[in-house]
């Protein structure tokens, strides 16, 4: 639709505010287009403007050497360079050229820009850096026939181009992109991806995006805005148009070169092609999206200001880029200066509560440009002293495990860390920032060497003071998902008095903006139905919810449900899921044990053979040695692949199902995922981990996600997301008061003596102990341990679980607060050494329950459908208050009760349909004739299931003639149809051979 003149002027004026706020306010320098070179991307002028005022010896260097052919040399030179090919791929591009300048033949360096020097105090740096020139050119045409709104230039090299539009004229940012992906060459060098500007931003009076690889159609848009109300957009701007902060603070001098410097860079990938085998390398462009740079930036400024003295909690969703994220905020916390020109850190801490170091965020901030020597990884080629040698040196960046810390507690090599500054950035703050490992961290990075005599109060006090902030530590926490004892370490302060996240980029947005999908949107709820039955004639008392528990595992490894469910799940995928994403779909399988695990992949494996399926095939993933049906499987043994390889393995197209059992429900990124099948329970934070895994998108297709789960109710699935919708503030943590209540709870036990808890710990704090201080030890804690025995069980398992509640909450508090009580602390040591001995061994819960029950009439029921649901937030949360324990009588009732009671969970509202009841007949009339009945039991006493299958088939044809007049109809159709026949035949055959393969046979 051509544009009218009145629209166009709008268009035109827009253009015009933009520039004269450039000009005026910022400093940039207004250049006519006529200036610029489109085979260059540059305002030559301008470049050599800059050269010569900033290098003047330099250039007149190169003059003496080329002459009259200086310029064109410099030109020719910047040029190849920017496109230097090694190999298919360019191995500077603009971005390096820019910050590292170029060499000549006669040593003499051409600098094409400044950065903002770390200090004021070298003056030289700081007048060369206010002598970049900026400037802005608007309707340039970066090729014949093709227009460009405004470029934005550093020293005369194009940086940015905009295409804007004006909504009031019917036009919008989406119109911008439209223009980039149909009507603009990719190919010239204003966008060239790499040699060209560094961001093409589509822009209109709302919304901005950008992208940094333009690619005709496949180009990818990002968007550059704030958010609204945690969702995508922009927050309305009383003073003016809403994406104003564009030309206001982000188009400034000092924001663009800090983009240059620090955040732009070309990331090299080398990932491995799935099916050759073969290694290939990628180099990308990185530029960051708005909350990426904003979060980067307030805690840049929180520290100028306030040096070590804060922690920050980052709460961005997955989909964020939180592995950029935190390699910019890495690079850039270890040179930060403060307003007196100081250092700030000498040392910046990149954890991970990983087993090893995240490689994808390892290579990231290796990635990023650093002086060769300022980075150390320890991976898993390097020991505990390592970093400890490194703490103690002068490495800039240490990357490393939470757990290493925990091992160089005593270290002697140490040294006095206390006089050193740590920003320490934790990588998916979740159990890891609680506890023990936490206060390893905080124990090591605050150590000191102090010669001094200390009195035991004065050694507990300062281990108190050690547990909690440190003066000259810095926490940066990231988590999608923080848990309220999380907000409470690291959170800020609201003008409500509450904590919450000093920066929130949140599920709402990224789900609204596109980078991730809401899993929630077709979801589907199944319930498992089934009958159990006495096997034994006997009715023994046994302990009722340990019998509960073991129906339950015994329903839940049943081989006739999980068969069912595997039926389910693989029918499912075919119809529903493979054909999409073009074809490689994936799915994984969420189990509730490794026995399910290997149960769900033999059925699985079993299912598709019998099927004669093709295109379908499983791995499974899962720690450790099962025992199952006397054999052991380990992963790797049932995949035929190493530990390490699976997570690679299973992106080949040969693979769709991966079959998990706590492993890959976390921090496990593939896109390709699009189905999940959940026979597990979930709650909470793990909820919301696990079901993540789906919501990768999968450019160029149009993902949809699809969860199957048979375990848990829809409503509390939702219920574990709502508090991470948008923000998630705490209102409510432990305090004090909570910790002295549960010292009282303890005490109403009367196990535990004051005076056997002070002599404990004056063994504990000795500098030396010998080996009669240990025995000592030791014999304090048996004095407990005996008066603990004595008690009933029930009251063994409450005094166990109130002391851990002790040990838990009294650690956290001390992490969290500046709470000293030595008194406290000392019951601490002493019950944390205590806690470890008392061993409940749970008597009368040893019994088998398979050799009791049977479970029949297995079937599995759709209960909900839930499709577009939309997420209520609901962000308060709480730190669980600290309650009296009260632990059920684990009473003892007859077998047949507690089956009764069982059966009214798992049997609830189900009625054997007609087809189960006619099926039940078959079986019926198998096992009464004594015919068929002499003939299934030596087959089956013979043979194994899939032989047996054969005499089994042609009973049930038998079955079908004899007891033909009982359903004419039914039994017609089943003799007529093989197939139908099969189906229900397979219905109680397991059952059946099991039955007759048991039984004494004369």
């Amino acid at each position: 639709m051509p544009i009218r003149a009145d629209q166009l002027r709008e268009v035109t004026d827009y253009q015009r505010l933009i520039i004269n706020y450039l000009r005026d306010v910022n400093g940039f320098v207004e250049r006519d287009s006529s200036n610029y070179s489109a085979g260059l991307a540059m305002d030559k002028e301008l470049l050599f403007e800059f050269l010569e005022q900033t290098q003047h010896e330099s250039m007149e260097s190169l003059r003496r050497m080329y002459q009259d052919r200086t310029e064109e040399t410099i030109i020719a030179l910047l040029n190849s360079e920017v496109n230097r090919m090694n190999g298919k791929l360019i191995s500077r591009g603009l971005i390096d050229v820019l910050k590292r300048g170029l060499e000549f033949d006669n040593g003499v360096k051409l600098n094409l820009m400044y950065r903002k020097p770390d200090s004021t105090r070298n003056t030289d740096a700081v007048e060369k850096y206010k002598n970049n020139i900026f400037s802005v050119m608007e309707e340039v045409y970066h090729k014949e026939g093709e227009r460009i709104d405004l470029v934005l230039f550093l020293n005369g090299i194009a940086i940015f181009a905009v295409e804007l539009k004006c909504n009031t004229s019917g036009q919008n940012y989406k119109d911008a992109i439209e223009q980039y992906r149909t009507q603009r060459d990719c190919n010239t060098r204003l966008l060239k991806e790499k040699v060209g500007v560094f961001a093409a931003f589509a822009m209109d009076l709302n919304d901005v995006y950008f992208c940094s690889k333009l690619q005709g159609m496949s180009s990818h848009f990002n968007a550059f805005n704030k958010g609204n109300n945690f969702g995508k957009g922009n927050p309305h701007n009383e003073n003016g148009i809403n994406v104003s902060y564009m030309w206001e603070d982000i188009w400034t001098k000092d924001r663009i070169l800090l983009l240059i410097d620090r955040f732009i860079y070309i990331k090299t990938k080398e990932r491995k092609n799935v099916e050759t085998g073969r290694k290939i390398k990628t180099k990308d462009l990185i530029f960051p999206r708005f909350h990426q740079l904003r979060a980067v930036e307030r805690v840049m400024d929180s520290v100028i200001e306030h040096h070590s003295d804060r922690n920050y909690l980052i709460e961005h969703s997955a989909g964020s880029g939180k592995t950029e994220t935190i390699s910019w905020l890495a690079h850039i916390l270890s040179t930060v200066h403060d307003k007196e020109n100081n250092n700030i850190f000498d040392t910046v801490l990149v954890i991970t509560d990983r087993i090893i170091v995240d490689r994808q965020l390892q290579e990231a901030i290796q990635g990023i440009d650093h002086k060769s020597g300022q980075i150390r990884v320890m991976d898993d080629r390097c020991d505990s002293e390592d970093l400890a040698i490194a703490l103690h040196g002068n490495t800039k960046i240490i990357v490393t495990t939470i757990h290493k810390f925990y091992y160089i507690l005593n270290s002697s090599i140490l040294g006095n860390l206390k006089e050193k500054r740590f920003a320490v950035l934790i990588d998916e703050a979740h159990s890891s920032t609680e506890g023990t490992f936490m206060q390893s961290v905080t124990h090591v990075l605050s150590n000191e060497v102090n010669d001094e005599e200390m009195t035991e109060e004065d050694k507990i006090l300062l281990e108190i003071k050690r547990s909690g902030k440190q003066e000259n530590v810095s926490m940066i926490a990231f988590t999608a998902t923080p848990k309220p004892d999380t907000i409470q370490l690291f959170g800020t302060l609201n003008a409500e008095g509450n904590k919450e996240s000093f920066d929130v980029y949140s599920m709402k947005q990224a789900i609204e903006e596109g980078y991730i999908l809401n899993v929630l949107n077709n979801y589907v709820t199944w319930k498992t139905y089934c009958h159990i039955n006495k096997a034994i004639e006997s009715d023994p008392e046994l302990k009722t919810i340990a019998a509960k528990r073991k129906m339950a595992r015994f329903i839940d490894l049943h081989e006739t449900n999980i068969t069912q469910k595997v039926e389910i799940i693989i029918e499912h995928f075919r119809q529903n899921i493979m054909h999409l994403l073009g074809g490689n779909a994936k799915a994984m399988v969420i189990t509730s044990s490794r026995e399910a695990a290997v149960t769900y992949r033999l059925a699985m494996d079993k299912y598709i053979k019998d099927n004669g399926y093709s295109r379908i095939k499983a791995l499974v993933a899962f720690s450790g040695k099962v025992p199952l049906h006397s054999e052991e499987y380990t992963e790797e043994k049932m995949n035929d692949i190493k530990e390490e390889e699976l997570r690679y393995e299973f992106d080949r197209s040969c693979y769709q199902v991966l079959i998990v059992a706590d492993k890959y429900q976390t921090g496990f990124d593939q896109p390709k995922l699009v189905a999940m099948y959940v026979d597990k329970k979930l709650r909470g934070t793990a909820a919301v981990q696990t079901l993540s895994r789906l919501n990768r998108i999968c450019p160029p297709y149009a993902k949809e996600t699809f969860v199957l789960d048979f375990k848990n109710d829809y409503d509390d699935i939702v219920k574990a997301f709502q508090p991470y919708y948008k923000d998630t503030i705490l209102f409510e943590t432990i305090s004090p008061a909570d910790i002295r209540d549960l010292d009282k709870e303890i005490d109403f036990y009367n196990v535990i003596f004051l005076d056997e808890v002070e002599e404990f710990n004056t063994y504990l704090y000795k500098t030396k102990r010998t080996d009669r201080d240990k025995q000592k030890m030791w014999s304090l804690l048996d004095r407990a341990l005996v008066r603990i025995k004595t008690r009933t069980e029930k009251e063994q398992r409450e005094i166990k679980i109130t002391l851990r509640r002790f040990l838990k909450g009294y650690c956290f508090l001390i992490q969290a607060t500046s709470y000293e009580n030595v008194d406290l602390h000392k019951r601490y040591n002493y019950i944390s050494y205590l806690i470890k001995e008392i061993d409940l061994a749970g008597g009368g819960n040893n019994f088998d329950i398979a050799d009791k029950i049977t479970v029949s009439d297995f079937k599995q029921k759709q209960i909900s459908q839930h499709t577009s649901e939309q997420i209520e937030a609901k962000p308060d949360v709480a730190i669980k208050k600290t309650k009296p324990v009260s632990i059920e009588d684990d009473e003892k009732k007859l077998l047949s009760e507690i089956i009764d009671e069982v059966n009214a969970l798992y049997d609830k509202n189900y009625e054997p349909d007609s087809t189960t009841k006619n099926a039940q007949k078959i079986k019926d009339l198998m096992l009464n004739l004594p015919v068929l009945r002499n003939r299934l039991t030596k087959s089956a006493k013979i043979n194994t299931l899939d032989d047996f299958k054969f005499t089994y088939d042609d009973c049930v044809q038998d079955a079908l003639v004899s007891g033909f007049d009982q359903n004419v109809d039914f039994y017609t159709l089943l003799l007529n149809d093989s197939t139908v026949r099969d189906k229900f035949a397979k219905v109680f055959m397991l059952d059946i051979y099991n039955k007759l393969r048991n039984e004494n046979f004369g």
